[in-house]
């Protein structure tokens, strides 16, 4: 990193696109313990641990300028299966697996990484690829 760039802290929000909002915020809620931070017909704002948020944006909703406070948010949009990852301590793996069987939400594949991480993927229920991973995976955690 140059000296000259100012510092970035960390991913603040990510968003998904998906056909069914409510279904979408469910998963969730219900498969990651996500919690609703705000809902409207365009989109869901969704809390995840660390001072991050996950926004599910209904397909189509976003392809205008949004109004905002003080100007417009502007058009931003996805398709197709996007992929996002969520870090889980070690010891969480053996509980995530009972988990997502318990929610019947089939593993697609289980990898483990040279460097000793391991990581689940499966989908939401729009088909975006979805991992858990355990420290080892990238050498900055």
């Amino acid at each position: 990193m140059h000296s000259s760039v100012p510092r970035v802290s960390g991913i603040l929000e990510t968003s998904l696109y998906v056909d069914d909002l409510d279904r979408s915020r469910r998963f969730y809620e219900t498969v990651l313990g996500f919690t609703k931070i705000f809902e409207d017909d365009r989109m869901c704002a969704m809390e995840i641990p660390n001072e991050q948020v996950l926004l599910l944006f209904r397909h189509g909703k976003t392809n205008e300028p949004a109004p905002a406070p003080n100007g417009f948010i502007p058009p931003h949009h996805g398709k197709g299966a996007l992929h996002l990852a969520f870090a889980i301590p070690l010891r969480e793996l053996p509980a995530w697996e009972a988990h997502l069987r318990h929610h019947d939400v089939a593993v697609e594949s289980r990898l483990s990484w040279p460097k000793g991480g391991t990581s689940i993927y499966f989908r939401d229920p729009d088909g975006h690829s979805l991992e858990v991973a355990t420290p080892g995976l990238w050498p900055n955690r």
